[in-house]
């Protein structure tokens, strides 16, 4: 079905992640820095990116702003456990096509997925 960039700084969470998205047909790929996570992109350019806010390093906003420097149509989902609305505001800003809360509920990633690969940016997942 569609390449999806998985990247956050806990191994754990992208395990989880890839469990939940390749039994429904995806190929994920694993980056666990901002770093990785830029060279990954600029080289697969997959179809979406799922991408942790709080990493050491590159802050996820910075990653996904430079990611729609690259490609003004990157759909990139954001998550975090920060559940503020000052927090999804941000990254909703910044561009991201939605914002899920940590930790992962199968559900509500697969809708996210779902709809970003569509198209679909209400941020509203």
């Amino acid at each position: 079905m569609a390449k999806i960039l998985v990247v956050d700084d806990s191994g754990m969470s992208r395990r989880t992640l890839r469990k939940i998205l390749e039994p429904e047909g995806h190929q994920v790929t694993e980056a666990a820095d901002g770093i990785a996570a830029l060279e990954h992109y600029y080289i697969d350019r997959p179809d979406l990116v799922l991408l942790d806010l709080t990493m050491t390093g590159m802050y996820g906003i910075e990653v996904l702003t430079k990611m729609r420097e690259m490609d003004a149509q990157a759909r990139v989902i954001v998550a975090s456990a920060d559940i503020q609305n000052s927090t999804r505001a941000l990254a909703e800003n910044a561009g991201a096509s939605a914002f899920i809360n940590k930790p992962f509920a199968m559900a509500q990633v697969l809708n996210a997925v779902s709809i970003a690969l569509r198209g679909g940016a209400d941020g509203t997942v």
